[in-house]
């Protein structure tokens, strides 16, 4: 291919990179005639770590934060062509090749179970996509911190409760299963300097007590934008539309004071209970109270910019942080979070993408 290996700057080098993928994938899927080749071909295209589509997402930073978006969904749009194709592959390959009188019709028939992605993984794939159209690129980092990635870089001070053994799992003195992706921002200021538009998903672990709303091990999604005169209207504007969109306009939302250690001023953010709509006393999602906190936000804290030297006077930025799992609880309308990891395959083949 042409483009390939060469860096893009503008949205129609971007697109003609997308066509000429669509067109290289068309010739290859000609040539499928196994499910080996057709196993090879989707792990070209659609491998996590190395497929094409993962190295057009990350080229997505080589772009004007205005281009950004309309890429997004020219990437989008290349990945369901891809999903299509092969499954159209996929049911041809499959067909039985034995002719009807090379089956013994005596013996009993067998039931074939088909897995599916875990509901949490789809979910997140489709948080994932809402921000990818706004712009910003995913990052990922170490599940097992430092002490000073997982706190002291992020304003906590020594004698904060989130640092006592009863509410993180440490591994060393200086060794911790990380309790956020906070770190991953931390990691990305210290080797990026701004404009910076960033997501970190990933797994997170806290000495919780299961209830139908936390686990001691769950996925969390955390947001960092650092750019000159980013204010608060613009965190706002940003989690209204990401919630109204992964909730499909259908759910109220109120912000509410708070404080977090590394962001100043701070906000919780709440929507209306998706269960019981606040109607329902005894509801075990949201205790009655018909809100439910869904996110943690505010401007990051000028002390945290300088801790990874970026200039406070010249640049400002917010930060935010939802819990991948209980997000999913309230969208699919699910009374337990527990329901999850119950390995039940009735439950999670309720979400098989059809």
């Amino acid at each position: 291919m042409k483009t390939k290996g060469k860096a893009l700057s503008n949205i129609k080098d971007f697109k003609l990179k997308i066509e000429e993928y669509k067109e290289a994938f068309k010739n290859a899927s000609v040539k499928v005639k196994d499910e080996k080749s057709l196993q090879e071909l989707r792990n070209l295209y659609l491998s996590r770590k190395k497929g094409y589509l993962r190295v057009l997402f990350d080229e997505l930073k080589t772009l004007k934060p205005t281009d950004r978006p309309k890429a997004g969904q020219l990437i989008n749009g290349l990945k369901n062509y891809i999903q299509k194709r092969l499954q159209s592959l996929e049911k041809r390959i499959k067909v039985p090749k034995r002719l009807i009188r090379e089956i013994d019709l005596t013996l009993p028939g067998r039931n074939r179970y088909w897995g599916a992605p875990h509901p949490v993984l789809l979910f997140q794939e489709e948080i994932e996509r809402i921000f990818l159209a706004m712009g910003f690129s995913i990052e990922d980092g170490p599940e097992i911190e430092t002490d000073y990635y997982n706190f002291e870089a992020l304003n906590f001070p020594p004698h904060h409760p989130a640092r006592d053994d009863w509410d993180t799992l440490y591994i060393t003195d200086d060794l911790l299963l990380r309790t956020h992706t906070s770190p991953v921002q931390i990691r990305v200021m210290e080797k990026q300097k701004p404009p910076i538009r960033v997501i970190n998903p990933g797994k997170v672990f806290r000495k919780e007590a299961p209830d139908p709303t936390h686990l001691p091990m769950f996925f969390q999604l955390e947001g960092l934008v650092v750019d000159k005169d980013i204010t608060f209207a613009h965190l706002k504007g940003t989690l209204e539309f990401f919630l109204r969109t992964l909730f499909l306009e259908k759910i109220n939302i109120r912000f509410r004071p708070a404080f977090f250690p590394f962001t100043e001023p701070s906000a919780e953010v709440d929507i209306e209970c998706t269960v019981c709509g606040g109607k329902n006393r005894e509801c075990r999602v949201c205790g009655g109270e018909g809100w439910i906190e869904i996110l943690g936000s505010g401007m990051v804290d000028p002390q945290v910019l300088k801790n990874v030297n970026i200039d406070p006077e010249q640049y400002s930025g917010f930060a935010f942080g939802l819990g991948i799992d209980r997000t999913a609880l309230f969208a699919y309308e699910i009374q337990d979070m527990r329901y999850f990891y119950e390995n039940d395959l009735r439950f999670i083949r309720q979400f098989a993408q059809k």
